[in-house]
């Protein structure tokens, strides 16, 4: 008898679900190509544009200006139906705001799709109305590849948050700029990143992107199934787990076996943590962007052997040192081109596989690759491997392989950062940064007065 009901069991599962759970499996699959498929689709027929953005020769708004235009210029957040989502592949746009150095000039850009060209330049007029707005070759274009037969080297990486993202890193704010003191007063973070791009050399060139799109981020929700919530929401819970060591929950206790839980909640922060605090429940005030960072530094072969690491190269790395502070969060590099994702203990990357590394960098700066990103870096991802073989030996022995011989992709990391983040990594600096490479308009524009004859 138990037998016979052990058969029926087995049969059903050989029968019924299996073909089933892969009929499903399949289907999923399938699902997921077809809107890779279509969103891929969409984003061929996007017409990106590049715009310089000339500073004015004085500038004399602090980055709340500029804060502002990425405010009412880049947040471009829209509800998609089923049809846009799923039949026509629509996505959010995506904007790249970059900071670039041309053997020492010193140029202010930003990618955008053509259609939003339009509100781009008015918002930026808006803010700043001295500065100029033009459409430009993209730079990177002049940059061919990086192999052993091309005249360039170069070497890149990107930046993660070294804390959760409900940790806002310095801003402007935290060096007072938000007050307006006097220009020769004046402490501004980006001028270090101005300094050093000023400084490069003949045959140099170094880049920054921070690639942005709003916020649509979803975290899953503890305790529930199929439950989610926003960064803000994350943000909330990050802080309540920071303070949790110093709330004291008191329960009232009913007649009977009735409990009136929570009746009172309170929160002792200890000094130390009042910054932190303060700064996180400031953070979910501002609208949110979903960000990447990247930067490259490119140099012809003759300044920049293959092989060498120059002191720019290293250099560039620190970059973003200014905005990091212990008690809240700061930018670490992650990714870099010179294979520190990949090298493993037993085998290293040789120079030929880390020039591919810089090349394979160069294209994705150049795509601006941070979201929706091609097949090729899903299915390929170390992410994968490690999921698939999962077991510290054999997982020790493939990756060492594949790290080797197949340089699998690495994920890109995301996070998000508030337009006040965003405005300190990237706004002009004001006079007192006496940069002569900086790209400014040398004369102040006005408009004719109305009582000239006609």
């Amino acid at each position: 008898m138990v037998d016979t009901v052990l058969f029926f069991i087995y049969k059903i599962a050989i029968v019924w679900l299996l073909p089933l759970a892969g009929t499903g499996f399949v289907g999923w699959v399938a699902w997921k190509i077809w809107v890779h498929y279509i969103q891929q689709d969409f984003i061929s027929g996007i017409d990106f544009v590049l715009l310089e953005v000339i500073p004015p020769r004085e500038v004399l708004r602090n980055p709340k200006a500029m804060e502002l235009f990425i405010s009412n210029a880049l947040y471009h957040f829209s509800y998609k139906g089923g049809k846009e989502e799923y039949w026509q592949g629509a996505i959010w746009f995506w904007f790249s705001l970059e900071i670039v150095s041309l053997e020492g000039q010193v140029h202010f850009y930003i990618r955008t799709p053509s259609r939003i060209k339009g509100l781009i330049e008015t918002q930026m007029y808006a803010q700043y109305p001295q500065s100029q707005v033009k459409v430009v070759e993209d730079y990177t274009l002049a940059v061919d590849e990086i192999t052993p037969e091309s005249a360039w080297n170069g070497w890149g990486c990107e930046f993660r948050l070294l804390k959760p993202e409900a940790y806002p890193i310095k801003t402007y704010i935290d060096y007072g700029l938000d007050k307006d003191p006097d220009e020769e007063l004046k402490v501004d973070p980006i001028s270090p990143i101005i300094e050093f791009f000023g400084s490069l050399g003949k045959g140099e060139q170094a880049w920054v992107q921070i690639v942005v799109t709003p916020s649509k981020k979803m975290y899953h929700t503890k305790g529930t199934w199929f439950g989610e919530h926003d960064w803000v929401e994350e943000a909330k819970q990050q802080l309540f787990k920071l303070l949790l060591p110093y709330t004291s929950r008191r329960e009232d206790m009913g007649e009977g076996e009735k409990v009136l839980k929570l009746a009172r909640i309170e929160i002792r922060t200890p000094s130390i943590l009042d910054r932190a605090t303060k700064a996180m429940s400031a953070k979910t005030s501002k609208l949110g962007f979903e960000t990447g960072i990247r930067v490259m530094y490119i140099a012809k072969k003759e300044v920049y052997p293959p092989g060498s690491r120059t002191n720019n190269s290293r250099d560039i790395r620190l970059i973003f040192r200014q905005y990091t502070a212990p008690d809240v969060n700061g930018l670490d590099r992650i990714n870099s081109a010179q294979g520190d994702a990949l090298n493993s203990s037993i085998l290293t990357l040789s120079k030929y596989q880390i020039m591919i590394l810089a090349n394979r960098m160069l294209h994705e700066y150049r795509e601006r690759a941070f979201f929706h990103l091609p097949l090729r870096h899903h299915l390929f991802s170390i992410h994968v491997f490690e999921k698939i073989f999962p077991k510290p030996v054999i997982h020790a022995i493939f990756m060492t392989v594949v790290k080797k011989f197949f340089l699998p992709y690495v994920h890109h990391q995301t996070y998000v950062l508030n337009t006040e983040e965003l405005a300190a990594l990237w706004h002009f600096p004001g006079q007192i940064l006496k940069v002569p490479t900086l790209t400014r308009i040398e004369s102040k524009e006005a408009s004719p007065p109305p009582n000239l004859p006609i």
